[in-house]
């Protein structure tokens, strides 16, 4: 006998229905409810004393996925258009250098070379694709010793020609570059360079440099990442920054290896860094002329380098790049020893090609120099971006100006926190909850990673691989509490920490906790090569984006040139400009996702990869 229920309905639609029927109808209602009842999931990243809401039911993840997926190409294919990929002729496209326009604007003795942002209004809105060759890199550690020939813009001109040390340990073999010696380990001679240095400093090896209050390295054209690669394996954080190359990049091929880099140079510049920021300056065979500009080259070291901190210049001896280190005339000091001495640097040792002095730790060592040494700044530069190369000295009057040799080890205390003017609670505060939110980040993510990896033109299905992350960029890093969370999780990645101008310089407290960092406008395109990042992460950035009356389109546009094909984005923001990004991205053909950061809140993740598009 059937239920009154059906013979109710049966009496509303006015006949006699299947039974099956009516079951498929209610469960179809059902599923709708829950659908629209909940239109994204919910993700709480609040607190770490509160558990956090790890999806451990991966096929209710996946069927979310799925839906978001379509919800968003129906949306997208109805009302927009998707942009088109560029021309061939822009695969290496970095914005902002252009020689040919900028001596049209009048800059000249090596300002062309800049970076000019101002003269060069491209508003060419479409999405640089890779080269025809390119391939996904190896995964961390192995694409740090090998990369793909069609992933970085080499001739085998240049690297036959390649001249310094770091450059020579290179082999050509396919369709790969090598930096490995036959037994796979990185050629003695980096490790060998690396102990020689220690030793100059009165160190017993290079395993003492973190000991001796080096953290920090800046490196200065670094050839193609060899040196750098091995002060990271010694847990040190080495930053390249070399110029803009339009045929065979330094910077493109280390960023290709994992390693830290970021377009700069030294023409008429200062470097985006604050004062203080580095314990070591490197530079081997860096082609910078430092006896020229009454030594202003130099000067802009002195601004970047700690008390304490030292300058390794490796050279040819007797061909200093037209200088004359290391000779004397009689008892006539050479234009770079006058140069060092007005700047308070001690020449602590030289060892055959390579030279090393170290950075006064006594402030009051510049007052005291006899009339006609370089000045004093009159004001701290709170936001070095670009500024022209001053001859004056800077920091002395910085709190910061602490010699690295008396850096206390391990996290930062209450204490020392009051030097840069920040209220502990908060900082604290900020610690906890990356350390909540990181672990949700990547049980989002992982599964994604390990088992929804999209299929690549022309390959098979690829194999889950260990650890797709290596390149991370914090766009908005506050603290560097990202950062931070990262290395306590033991994440095998490095993130260059980006404080946007106009909000509070906390670049100091990043470069203390031995993180990487520059400063930045986004409102302009950020100094890098296409396709050198494997995330991107900006918490509140679209806010702040506003504030500043900038294009979050044209925003959205440069994320996609410098993230690598099947790489990630995770976007954290109000609820109205999480939406609009997420129309953008999907124009972008990303694949995106909108979370909830928890019930009640307008706050929003919105969760994005890049597919693999060649054409």
């Amino acid at each position: 006998m059937r239920s009154s229920w059906y013979n109710k309905l049966s009496l509303i639609f006015g006949s006699r229905l299947p039974l099956n029927w009516l079951i498929l109808c209610l469960v179809c209602v059902f599923f709708f409810i829950a659908l629209f009842g909940s239109s994204s999931t919910t993700f709480d990243v609040v607190t770490a004393s509160a558990r956090p809401e790890i999806y451990l039911n991966y096929r209710r993840l996946k069927e979310r996925a799925f839906s978001d997926y379509f919800d968003l190409k129906n949306l997208g294919s109805d009302n927009v258009k998707n942009f088109d990929l560029c021309g061939k002729e822009r695969e290496n496209y970095v914005p902002c250098y252009n020689m040919s326009a900028s001596l049209l604007a009048g800059f000249k003795d090596g300002e062309e070379f800049d970076r000019h942002c101002e003269v060069l209004q491209d508003q060419q809105r479409c999405l640089v694709r890779p080269p025809k060759d390119y391939k996904i890199p190896l995964n961390w550690p192995s694409g740090r010793d090998v990369v793909w020939t069609g992933n970085v813009k080499l001739s085998k001109d240049q690297f036959l020609s390649s001249g310094s040390m770091t450059k020579r340990l290179m082999l050509l073999e396919e369709n790969q570059i090598s930096f490995r010696s036959d037994d796979g380990m990185i050629v003695d001679g980096v490790k060998d360079y690396s102990h020689q240095i220690a030793e100059m400093i009165g160190l017993g090896s290079d395993a003492e440099f973190r000991e001796a209050g080096v953290l920090n390295v800046l490196d200065i054209d670094c050839g193609f990442g060899s040196f750098d690669a091995h002060l990271l394996s010694l847990k040190l954080m080495a930053v390249c920054v070399a110029a803009y190359e339009s045929t065979g990049s330094q910077v493109q091929l280390a960023l290709e290896r994992g390693l830290p880099a970021i377009i700069g140079s030294f023409n008429s510049r200062q470097l985006p860094f604050p004062s203080l920021s580095y314990d070591m300056v490197h530079c081997t065979q860096c082609g910078i002329f430092w006896d020229d500009k009454d030594g202003i080259f130099l000067i802009e070291v002195d601004r970047v380098l700690r008390p304490g901190g030292y300058f390794v210049l490796t050279s040819p001896t007797n061909r200093h790049q037209g200088s004359s280190v290391g000779t004397k005339k009689g008892n006539i000091a050479t234009p770079f020893e006058v140069f060092t001495q007005k700047l308070c640097w001690n020449l602590l040792a030289e060892q055959e090609e390579t030279l090393i002095w170290q950075k006064t730790a006594d402030a009051q060592c510049y007052i005291s120099r006899k009339q006609g040494s370089t000045p004093l700044c009159n004001a701290e530069d709170a936001q070095s971006y670009y500024r022209p190369l001053a001859q004056c000295i800077s920091g002395t009057t910085s709190k910061r100006w602490i010699p690295i040799q008396k850096r206390s080890s391990g996290s930062l205390n209450s204490d020392q926190l009051e030097v840069y003017g920040i209220n502990p609670e908060d900082f604290f505060e900020e610690l906890e909850f990356w350390r909540s939110s990181l672990r949700n980040y990547w049980s989002l993510l992982s599964p994604l990673i390990f088992s929804d990896h999209p299929k690549r033109p022309g390959d098979e299905d690829p194999m889950p691989p260990y650890n797709m992350v290596r390149n991370m960029m914090d766009m908005h890093a506050h603290y560097g509490g990202f950062n931070a969370a990262l290395l306590e999780a033991r994440k095998s990645a490095w993130v260059m920490n980006v404080v946007p101008v106009g909000e509070p310089n906390t670049l100091p407290i990043i470069f203390d906790q031995g993180f990487a960092g520059v400063l930045h406008n986004w409102c302009e395109p950020f100094p890098t090569y296409p396709r050198t990042y494997d995330l991107l992460h900006a918490k509140g950035l679209l806010s702040h984006l506003a504030t500043q009356q900038c294009s979050m389109v044209d925003l959205i546009f440069e994320m996609d040139r410098i993230l690598r094909p099947e790489g990630w984005v995770i976007i954290s923001d109000n609820v109205g400009l999480i939406e609009s990004a997420r129309t953008i991205v999907t124009q972008l053909r990303w694949e995106a996702r909108v979370i909830n950061v928890r019930n009640g809140s307008d706050q929003r993740l919105l969760v994005c990869q890049k597919p693999f598009v060649r054409k």
